[in-house]
């Protein structure tokens, strides 16, 4: 019987540089999980591939996905959908694959119930004047969308109590190590391997 794969789950606020620790992982040629592709209403920004950084679909192709059950979550987030197909992460969890969500804090709410076996980290900014100095930086949105975006954050980092591990993304490379720490902590957790050691000893009966 194959092992089940470990779902981690990496969220935090708008800004707060998801995609680019993302980015920093699976650059890592050590990594050894998956990556599952988000899917979103959204119109891609410079550098952004289909099929590499989202799956970008129209709001019509994304609500039909809803109603045949095929989002493991989904959420409406300033005026686009953001989510993440189902089948994919089934699929490769099942064969034992480590799979790694980076998704919105919505969304990584619908999988806690969904998958709450799965490792929830919160990535969070330094602070809330640096979140918001990445935020503009971004030169995507107008300040009204930048408000709204900060008030959105600081409701957000009040749900850090509902994820397994808080990270902090001051260094990117200090944030990606930690988040290869937690997932190889995970790895050794007895309640992951005790199965390995009673196959073991009922081979030696």
């Amino acid at each position: 019987m194959t092992e089940r794969g470990l779902l981690i789950v990496l969220s935090g606020p708008s800004g707060v540089g998801k995609g680019t620790v993302r980015e920093a992982v699976f650059k890592d040629p050590e990594t050894s999980f998956d990556y599952s592709i988000s899917m979103t209403t959204r119109l891609p920004r410079e550098g952004e591939q289909d099929g590499v950084d989202y799956y970008f679909r129209s709001r019509e192709v994304f609500e039909q996905a809803i109603k045949d059950g095929k989002m493991l979550e989904y959420a409406e987030y300033v005026g686009n959908y953001y989510g993440t197909p189902l089948e994919y992460v089934e699929e490769k969890l099942a064969a034992g694959v480590d799979i790694f969500l980076e998704i919105e804090v919505q969304g990584a709410m619908q999988v806690r119930k969904a998958m709450p076996e799965g490792i929830f980290i919160f990535l969070t900014p330094p602070d809330l004047s640096e979140l918001k100095n990445r935020i503009i930086g971004r030169g995507t949105e107008s300040m009204e969308v930048v408000e709204e975006r900060m008030e959105t954050a600081k409701k957000e980092i009040e749900m850090m109590a509902s994820y397994d591990y808080a990270v902090v993304n001051d260094v990117v490379a200090n944030a990606v190590q930690k988040i290869k720490g937690i997932v190889e902590t995970e790895h050794l957790k007895t309640e992951r391997v005790i199965h390995r050691y009673k196959k073991m000893l009922e081979g030696l009966q």
